[in-house]
């Protein structure tokens, strides 16, 4: 069994702030982490991987310092890892991401699964699982926070949403979104580590992936993000005095207000 697990390096976004002129995020003095939805879709491959005895792929888009977080990955247990990075790459939407990341996984697969976090922390869309899915052709089933077994060519896995708990059998091949797992993402073993260094990490551009370059980056992207910013938080307090009756009075009327203004 073969299981590609697509990552994405993401700054910090409890230390990012906004440009107020420019509407952009000051990226400089930020530190970058792997995704937090990333981590529990790599921890659950390896559960898989371990019970399967899967091979694990690790695959990004990215600059070529997201390079790090792939060694990271093999450190923690991966087999292979491949970024995907060209200027070609830069300034993709959802779309062209999920074209791009489709392309690589059908020139480093073939593969049994594909795992990916449910969403990333500085887009907040939850598409581009579901546009790979679709990209490859593949039944995909968002929102997984558990697998039970595999069997007979489909896995077993547990989702819950919308306060509904459901057992879905996914036929593989097949692509799934992993909300946070229900163990957190394990650590290094020194070999690993060692190996880590050892290991390739495979940098392929669109020529590489037989990705038509119109389909990526701004070219093929149809959003554009016109501008970020933080909301302006205003806060006041109103003492209201009297008696009962006419702090009352005075509540329905400041209530009013806002209700009909």
């Amino acid at each position: 069994m073969n299981i590609c697990v697509c990552i994405k390096q993401v700054p910090d976004t409890q230390k990012v702030r906004i440009d107020p002129e420019k509407g952009t995020l000051i990226r400089k003095g930020v530190p970058s982490i792997i995704n937090p939805y990333d981590e529990s879709a790599l921890e659950m491959a390896f559960e898989i991987a371990e019970r399967a005895k899967a091979r694990v792929t690790v695959l990004s888009m990215g600059i070529p310092s997201v390079e790090r977080v792939l060694r990271y990955a093999i450190a923690l247990g991966a087999d292979r890892a491949f970024l995907l990075s060209s200027p070609a790459f830069a300034g993709s939407d959802t779309l062209a991401t999920s074209y791009i990341l489709s392309q690589g996984i059908k020139k480093s697969g073939p593969y049994d699964l594909i795992i990916m976090g449910k969403q990333a922390i500085d887009g907040d869309t939850g598409q581009v699982g579901p546009e790979v899915s679709v990209f490859l052709n593949y039944p995909v089933v968002t929102y997984v926070d558990d697998f039970f077994d595999l069997e007979g060519g489909s896995i077993l896995l547990h989702r819950y949403v919308e306060n509904i708990e459901e057992v879905i059998k996914l036929k593989l091949p097949g692509v799934i979104t992993v909300v946070k797992a229900k163990k957190r993402l394990r650590l290094p073993l020194l070999n690993s580590l060692i190996k880590s260094f050892n290991t390739r990490v495979h940098i392929l551009g669109p020529e590489d992936i037989d990705a038509d370059v119109e389909r990526c980056g701004l070219k093929g992207s149809p959003t554009r993000v016109r501008k970020t910013f933080t909301p302006e938080v205003k806060r006041g307090v109103t003492f209201i005095e009297g008696s009962i009756k006419e702090r009352a009075k005075t509540l329905k009327k400041i209530l009013s207000a806002y209700t009909t203004g």
